[in-house]
């Protein structure tokens, strides 16, 4: 059996996506195969994604079985089901394991600074031949993942690739014109009905050589500026109590720009010197909008 999962912490809709519709595919091509992941999906995961109605299998791996990792190379933050040893491929759009993951598995490892994972995916479905036979709901699911990760295709590392895949994928998905906005929204609902959920939902620790704050949350939503100044107090209040070194994005889809909540004066240091900014208020606009992945490669830069 070949186990698809991703990591221990959260599913975001690029996980969430590529391990379902990776599952999917690996079935169609003879290779017995099942999504599966004991961690829960966070905001991203909108109320009418789950009402796709495409899930996890209630699967326990067993000892002969091998791993599938999407969206996560950082074998630190695997699923806890993984077996390091039994993984045979890892997809992923994250920087920092690299060279790990290419001496490990050799060309099973595709690793490489796309917008979204979900692209990666797409383009196995379209090079296999199999793409007229993909469910509308994994298409659906891989369209909005690329739209999530790509910022609504503004972020910095947004490709050509990524639209292409979208716009291959939106019509056999059956997705309105107008579901960007309508997904962000639902998005930014939910996150402003259960904040610190929404908060712990997309939470990372970052080690001491991203050269960024320890604690980093990031929340994708229509409109920021709305949210950012009816909830600074809440936000700041629950992410301090988890340190003394955090930051939080808020990326504004809308708007096309990212609002880094950075207080701590530890935090503002390492911010600034990424980015040159003035991080004095605690509260930073930068435009186009930034991911927390795309800062993290300006922080391994640092180090080289």
């Amino acid at each position: 059996m070949r186990v698809v999962t991703s990591g221990s912490a959260y599913l975001d809709i690029d996980a969430y996506a590529c391990c379902i519709s990776y599952a999917e595919w690996l079935n169609l091509t003879g290779v017995d195969a099942r999504a599966v992941s004991s961690a829960q999906p966070n905001a991203s995961v909108s109320a009418t994604v789950l009402g796709w109605n495409k899930h996890f299998d209630d699967y326990i791996p067993r000892a002969d079985d091998e791993f599938v990792v999407m969206d996560v190379s950082d074998y630190h933050y695997f699923d806890p089901m993984v077996k390091l040893d039994r993984v045979v491929e890892v997809i992923d759009h994250h920087p920092g394991f690299e060279a790990y993951w290419a001496e490990t598995l050799g060309p099973n490892a595709d690793i490489r600074p796309i917008g979204a994972a979900a692209t990666q995916v797409f383009q196995r479905w379209e090079s296999s031949g199999l793409l007229p036979h993909i469910s509308a709901q994994s298409a659906a699911l891989l369209a909005t993942a690329i739209l999530d990760n790509t910022l609504c295709f503004t972020g910095l590392r947004s490709t050509e690739e990524d639209l292409r895949a979208f716009e291959v994928l939106r019509p056999l998905a059956g997705l309105a014109s107008d579901w960007p906005e309508r997904y962000f929204l639902e998005c930014q609902a939910a996150i402003e009905a259960d904040l610190p959920v929404a908060l712990a939902a997309d939470l990372k620790i970052m080690r001491p050589q991203s050269n960024l704050p320890q604690v980093f949350a990031q929340m994708a939503v229509w409109n920021a500026e709305a949210l950012v100044q009816q909830h600074r107090s809440a936000m700041s209040r629950w992410l301090g109590a988890q340190g003394d070194d955090w930051i939080l994005n808020v990326i504004s889809i809308g708007e096309a720009k990212s609002y880094l909540l950075v207080e701590p004066v530890a935090s503002q240091h390492k911010l600034n010197r990424l980015l040159q900014v003035d991080c004095q208020a605690g509260l930073v606009v930068v435009e186009p909008p930034l991911l927390r992945k795309e800062l993290l490669s300006m922080g391994l830069a640092l180090n080289r």
